[in-house]
């Protein structure tokens, strides 16, 4: 079949998510948080705003760009300001100078705004037999930075050189909290008090009715990270314990007093339980700590190979939850599922490789992208809530964010701009198309 190529008179666009990306945005008073940063050697009002830099970037992120130079494709866009309600785009340059300028001194804003998101966002508790948590999972993720003299970057402990920063994500459907950019070569504990600390504050400001349950793996197993959670009011933990010099035989002498013995196969036998263990507050005064543990002892392999001596495995878990310790410790694996987030930034969004050789520009990038990762998650969320029916037939919980940029962000539309209207059409034929008509409408 043969085409005829034509160059029409209307404007196309391949990014029409970004109308959805610009009314979330609209509605968090970012020129009043951002606009009023003072810029060392440049004028007082300045004709790309601080906002309009900020918005520009937020704007590249959202279509899964992190690299300066890709402004350039939208600069001379009609719809790109439009949607997102910049007045000038910036070049790459300018951009680039900007981020620099204003890295640090934009952070609290980008914090500000990222709760303006969350508090309009729907936070999905997970529930059990006796109660329902919001769950808060800790985590630290390095990012792989190599071959770059970038500075921070360092040996990390996954053995390659980048970055190591801090996550925080609420809800069941995984919202982005909190996070911290830290040099490779920075232990997972340290600084985590004093982030976990803000963190936490964040959340209960948040006023969700249910009780906020801390998920966090033995990397984070400190007395001081237990008891900040105890501290909270309405904060509930799960830690997995480091077992440093602890030994084995010592716990499955524990687990066969105080554990329930299940058999599930041949040669393999398993102790669930919960024990008491008691630490000093400090001021020479005692506390209980519950310990949830699960004890296996393999005598025979899964392919039926028997060992000579029996191989011991243990699991242990700092909790202050009333649950059933079964229970308790599927609450914990499901704080694996913290990892998909990790990968829906660093692969999805491809804010990996940062885009700065300064060490503050990017903790600056990493905060405009939790924005950025936040604002995807809400649309992914309100199009399945809108959209029942499509929502149903694929029978998912979340949107994985890379489904957001290939079937929502990058649906093509036509702009077109009439008097004082303007109006963006879609094809009838997109399977989101009615989803998309209906949050815009909603928001």
């Amino acid at each position: 079949m043969k085409f005829v190529i034509e160059i029409g008179r209307g404007s196309l666009a391949s990014n029409s998510g970004l109308v959805l990306a610009g009314k979330i945005l609209s509605g968090l008073d970012l020129d009043a948080q951002v606009n009023g940063i003072a810029i060392p050697g440049c004028v007082s009002e300045p004709k790309i705003t601080n906002a309009d830099v900020i918005r520009a970037y937020v704007g590249l992120l959202v279509l899964g760009r992190t690299a300066y130079e890709d402004i350039e494709i939208y600069r001379e866009h009609g719809f790109f300001r439009r949607a997102l309600g910049i007045r000038r785009v910036a070049s790459s340059e300018t951009l680039r100078q900007r981020l620099d300028v204003l890295a640090g001194r934009v952070d609290e804003a980008l914090k500000a705004v990222n709760e303006g998101i969350l508090k309009k966002a729907t936070l999905t508790p997970v529930r059990t037999e006796r109660g329902a948590y919001l769950p808060l999972d800790v985590d630290v993720s390095p990012m792989d930075n190599s071959k770059t003299k970038k500075e921070g970057v360092g040996r990390t402990y996954k053995g390659m050189d980048g970055y190591a920063p801090i996550f925080a994500y609420v809800g069941a459907e995984g919202h982005m909290a909190n996070c911290a950019l830290r040099p490779g070569t920075q232990h997972c504990q340290k600084g985590t008090p004093e982030f976990l600390r803000e963190t936490l504050a964040l959340v209960e400001g948040l006023k969700t009715e249910p009780a906020i349950l801390t998920r966090m793996d033995a990397g984070n197993d400190a007395a001081e990270n237990v008891r900040l959670c105890r501290a909270g009011g309405r904060s509930r933990y799960v830690i997995k314990r480091n077992l440093r010099r602890e030994n084995v035989e010592d716990w499955l002498g524990v687990a066969q007093i105080y554990g329930v013995k299940n058999e599930p196969r041949p040669g393999k036998t398993v102790y669930v339980g919960a024990c008491t263990r008691f630490m000093d507050n400090g001021q020479g005064v005692l506390e209980s700590w519950r310990v949830v543990f699960e004890v296996t002892v393999r005598t025979i392999l899964a392919k039926g190979e028997r060992l000579l001596l029996p191989e011991i495995d243990v699991d242990t878990y700092w909790t202050d939850l009333e649950e059933y310790p079964e229970t308790v410790i599927e609450l914990y694996h499901a704080h694996g599922t913290s990892e998909q987030f990790h990968s829906e930034l660093k692969s999805d969004m491809d804010v990996e490789r940062l885009p700065s050789g300064k060490f503050a520009t990017n903790a600056t990038v990493l905060r405009a992208a939790m924005v950025a990762f936040n604002v995807l998650r809400r649309i992914g969320q309100g199009v399945l809530a809108v959209a029942g029916d499509v929502a149903e037939r694929l029978q998912v919980q979340r949107l994985r964010l890379r489904t957001v940029l290939q079937d929502i962000m990058y649906v093509a539309c036509q702009y077109v701009r009439s008097g004082h209207r303007h109006v963006v059409k879609l094809a009838k034929d997109s399977r989101w198309v009615g989803a998309i008509q209906m949050l815009h409408a909603r928001l």
